[in-house]
């Protein structure tokens, strides 16, 4: 076997075991199963949600596989798409703060949907779900920060190979098998972002076609369909029929350095607000400012200095971004989000209504709102957030937000992760079928059988 990245990744997915996970691994992947599950069930209520179960039921033989909350039987890749897909409807889940890639719910619905085709311990679960987050943060960072800038979503580009290689070891594929997973992988890799300039749907299915495009790759593999093993690095590989710009850095080797022992899904941030990751600390700060008395009738002008990398994702075109076409457009625009903020004094689930995008006081707000590039900002990898608030009386007030809510410095705690989850899955579960369902995902890995999460994320099933 010719020696590729994919085929180092491979031998690694193919020999490492749920006994070689760190700890904080662990708990941080059942983590990502509560959340994900939680967002799932609240995305199914919205109308994208509904959209999608109406069209994955349309598409879809009946099969062994379950459609979170409605319970509807879909074959495998299309309860994997589904479900992914839910969570992606409220901006809501986490995200890798180096490659903005939203990781867990592809690995986690992807996963899910396995174990009701066969016999999947929760431990077994666990390790698929860690490696399949890991590998998609790793590949995203090789260029980090040049994808969005040219109109790709990296969630589209970069999760479905995770999933290709967390349902390849679940699948007891080899390191060959695996590689060539990664190879017909690449070769739909898609996630363009045309959406974010009209609001329309479809970033939000990135998730599902992750889920459902690894999960593919790996089935054929294993049914023996090859696919090229120099995916990443290859003269037509990924990254050079995507980035084709010779001068953006490309660092390969961030792909295969320290696997095992350095864990890049560490640096993942869960989400508090459900808006792009990158304004969290804006929001964050314009909250607090608010807290301490700031009303939105005293502004007469806010600035924002912000890294260059997050201009073309939430900062331009400038009125786009100050009356958004859209409840899915607001999520991604710095001036609409802070003027929602402090108008409502909070960003929950049910942030972005209508009520409240084309509420003229709202908007008026936002057209206050203006941003800068400032070079001491860091670039992807951490998310640092300022706002300067010019009052109509003169005064200035000032707040930072140095690590984003919810990061590695500035983790959400368990309270915070558990009061999201009952949020988001209040609709759909009891609040004693929420502790059940709570609890299980606690003690994930002592499950003999991870189906039985799947069966309790469901109305009126346990």
């Amino acid at each position: 076997m010719i020696v590729t990245l994919a085929s180092q990744l491979g031998e690694w997915v193919s020999r490492v075991r749920f006994e070689d996970l760190p700890h904080d691994v662990v708990e941080a992947t059942k983590c990502r199963i509560l959340d994900v599950i939680g967002l799932a069930l609240a995305g199914e209520g919205t109308r994208f949600g509904r959209a999608i179960r109406a069209g994955t039921v349309a598409i879809s033989p009946q099969g062994p596989c379950r459609i979170l909350g409605s319970g509807d039987n879909v074959g495998l890749t299309h309860a994997a798409f589904a479900n992914a897909s839910f969570p992606q409807a409220l901006e809501f889940d986490d995200t890798h703060n180096e490659s903005i890639v939203h990781m867990s719910s592809p690995s986690v619905a992807a996963m899910l949907a396995l174990s009701e085709t066969r016999e999947v311990t929760g431990r077994n679960a666990i390790l698929a779900i860690a490696i399949s987050s890991e590998i998609a943060c790793r590949v995203g960072v090789v260029a980090p920060g040049q994808f969005h800038r040219r109109g790709f979503h990296p969630t589209g580009l970069f999760s479905p190979f995770g999933v290709a290689y967390g349902a390849g070891k679940l699948l007891g594929l080899d390191a060959q098998a695996l590689a060539y997973a990664a190879g017909t992988c690449g070769s739909f890799a898609a996630g363009t972002l045309e959406c974010w300039v009209d609001g329309t749907d479809t970033k939000f299915l990135h998730s599902g076609w992750a889920a459902q495009g690894g999960l593919s790759a790996a089935m054929l593999a294993k049914a023996g369909v090859t696919g090229p093993p120099k995916v990443f690095e290859g003269r037509f590989g990924l990254f050079a029929s995507h980035l084709q710009d010779a001068a953006a850095t490309k660092r390969f080797e961030r792909i295969t350095d320290g696997l095992g022992t350095h864990w890049e899904s560490r640096y993942s941030s869960f989400k508090p607000f459900p808006a792009a990751h990158v304004l969290h600390p804006y929001i964050s700060a314009i909250l607090r400012l608010r807290d301490q008395g700031l009303e939105a009738s005293a502004v007469a002008r806010i600035e924002c200095p912000v890294a260059e990398f997050n201009v073309s994702i939430v900062c331009e075109p400038v009125e786009e971004k100050r009356a958004p076409a859209s409840q899915a457009h607001c999520r991604v625009c710095l001036q609409y989000t802070l003027a929602e903020a402090l108008h409502c004094g909070r960003l929950g689930r049910d942030a972005y209504e209508d009520k409240n995008r084309l509420n003229p006081e709202i908007l008026a707000l936002a057209r206050t709102v203006d941003y800068y590039v400032d070079p001491a900002f860091p670039g992807p990898g951490r998310f640092k957030g300022a706002v300067r608030v010019t009052l109509k009386d003169g005064r200035v007030l000032t707040e930072v937000e140095e690590f984003n809510r919810g990061s590695a410095e500035n983790p959400m705690t368990d309270s915070e992760l558990r009061a999201k989850f009952d949020d988001n899955a209040g609709d759909v579960l009891t609040s004693e079928e929420r502790d059940r369902l709570a609890h299980e995902i606690g003690q994930t890995e002592n499950l003999p059988d991870v189906s039985r999460l799947v069966g309790m994320s469901i109305r009126g099933v346990e």
